[in-house]
């Protein structure tokens, strides 16, 4: 029997649209530690983040109606998460590193021989980078967006995008082998 990803928690869903408050706390309960997650890798701060969860939760179930089933509640979810966890970055004024006079000047580099990595120490150098930068990677490689799509939820050019990427990603090798 096969499941159709986009109708995952439709009973859930269907009944939280009918203002079921049971179902809502259910579907909350359901996705709440994986939105977390997310919102903590964008803002880096605890508090902060679970504010983010919060106001999304409220927003998603506001605007149920309009889930029209075109991806899983969660991936609509997630989305939410993100581009709210992006506003409060933005109101909080921490903006990306501008590089529009550079990025003419970005050249391709022979990609460097692969090593053992340990995560642990990925982890730690994704936290010290720089905000700009660290979003970037948790949505290129965490979240899994292209650069089309980071373009538009961080309202900047798809070169900007893959730039930013480069440079964070630079950033975070030289981070790595420091520890």
């Amino acid at each position: 029997m096969e499941t159709i990803v986009q109708n995952t928690h439709k009973e859930l869903v269907e009944k939280s649209k009918l203002g079921d408050r049971n179902s809502q706390y259910k579907l909350y309960e359901l996705y709440v530690d994986a939105m977390y997650s997310i919102s903590m890798r964008m803002v880096g701060i605890k508090e902060d983040a679970e504010d983010v969860v919060q106001d999304s939760f409220i927003d998603a179930f506001k605007k149920i109606n309009s889930f029209k089933y075109e991806s899983s509640f969660g991936a609509w979810l997630k989305r939410i998460v993100i581009n709210k966890s992006i506003n409060h970055l933005k109101v909080k004024r921490i903006s990306l590193t501008p590089i529009e006079d550079h990025e003419y000047h970005l050249k391709e580099e022979t990609p460097e021989p692969i090593e053992k990595i340990d995560l642990i120490k990925v982890k730690l150098g994704i936290e010290k980078l720089p905000q700009g930068y660290k979003q970037i990677i948790c949505l290129y490689l965490i979240e899994g967006y292209d650069h089309n799509e980071i373009g538009e939820i961080l309202e900047i050019s798809t070169s900007t995008s893959k730039s930013q990427y480069h440079r964070a990603k630079k950033k975070l090798i030289e981070i790595i082998k420091g520890l």
